[in-house]
């Protein structure tokens, strides 16, 4: 038995995992989605980047769980990778799920392609948060208009500070045993830092025939590749 610790990406919480938790609970294994700070049920409370990451690992000494998979998704990844390093032999794995990864000293939003101006100006226009995205962003990721309107209905504005402060890492990310999943719509192939960490050995790479919401267009498909990484 395994814990898998969920994480979804920005503008989601727990609720995005839902059609995927009852394969992982069937399997016997513990599974714990998390909401981080200023979204969903916690919507409005103040965070920056490194309250995400102690929210992850607060959620793994208060439950006091061990053999822990950390599955972060999109944005999540960020502060995943830096709570994988921060939990020590709870680690099992960690499942990256089409995500971002931190790189030391950057932000999540110093990766766009842009550097994130377009971003940091959005935020700064809408009081601090990330506005949620209008139905067209989810085009082109194989959902259905049911699945779109489920995550535009859930969706809540993200607090800004978690994607412009930069990741503080306490050793190389490619030491972790990592599973990385790349949704293959609309763009095949993985950015450059995880194409780098994918060379090493403890870092392998699973691909999925969706876009970047699995858990709403795929989310059997998703268990499965999660209860598969949990077995290595």
């Amino acid at each position: 038995m395994v814990n898998f610790v969920l994480v979804a990406g920005a503008r989601l919480g727990a609720w995005a995992w839902q059609d995927v938790v009852p394969h992982l609970r069937a399997a016997g294994h513990g599974v714990h989605p998390l909401t981080l700070s200023g979204l969903a049920e916690k919507r409005g409370v103040p965070a920056g980047q490194q309250t995400h990451v102690q929210d992850i690992v607060t959620e793994v000494e208060r439950r006091d769980l061990y053999e822990v998979v950390l599955v972060g998704h999109s944005y999540a990844g960020v502060p995943v990778g830096q709570a994988a390093q921060r939990i020590g032999d709870r680690l099992a794995r960690m499942v990256l799920v089409d995500a971002g990864v931190p790189v030391d000293g950057e932000s999540f939003a110093a990766g766009w392609p842009d550097g994130g101006a377009a971003l940091e100006a959005a935020i700064a226009e809408n009081g601090g948060w990330w506005p949620c995205a209008k139905r067209e962003h989810f085009t082109g990721h194989g959902l259905t208009d049911e699945q779109t309107a489920r995550i535009v209905a859930g969706a809540t504005p993200h607090p800004g500070a978690t994607l412009t402060e930069p990741a503080v890492l306490a050793g190389p990310l490619a030491d972790l045993p990592t599973t990385y999943l790349k949704c293959l719509l609309p763009d095949a192939e993985p950015d450059e830092e995880v194409a780098e960490l994918l060379t090493g050995e403890h870092w392998r790479l699973v691909e999925l025939d969706t876009g970047h919401w699995p858990m709403f267009s795929r989310p059997r498909e998703l268990a499965r590749i999660l209860l598969d990484a949990a077995g290595e």
